[in-house]
């Protein structure tokens, strides 16, 4: 009977015959590995996401004010990285980081929003 080996280690794997991995450090550090391209992509995001929500959060302290874009992106703000748009009946687009927004007004100027 040939014994099985763990995958990310290569020591005897005891129980289960299904069993692939010796440890459950094993089990995560091999599919940590698997996963890792994904996983990066995914966390940059989500890091860029929050640190733009707490850049927004910081300037929007009464819930409606209006900022320049100049001092959101001295706060390392990204216009890039946004979590919905929303469409007025006028065509006012806001952008949203969850549930702080921006509008692009008329030259530098940013109206920022929270949605109740």
């Amino acid at each position: 009977m040939e014994k099985k080996k763990c995958l990310e280690c290569d020591k005897n794997v005891l129980g289960r015959i299904d069993k692939k991995f010796c440890s459950d450090y094993c089990r995560n550090t091999y599919n940590n590995k698997l996963n890792r391209s994904s996983n990066n992509l995914i966390r940059n995001t989500n890091n860029r996401l929050r640190k733009n929500y707490t850049v927004l959060t910081e300037l929007n302290k009464s819930g409606k004010t209006k900022i320049t874009r100049s001092k959101m992106i001295n706060k390392n703000f990204d216009f890039n990285f946004f979590t919905s748009i929303y469409k007025t009946k006028a065509g006012k687009v806001y952008f949203y980081v969850y549930d702080q927004g921006y509008l692009p007004l008329e030259g530098e100027y940013y109206l920022l929003v929270k949605r109740e």
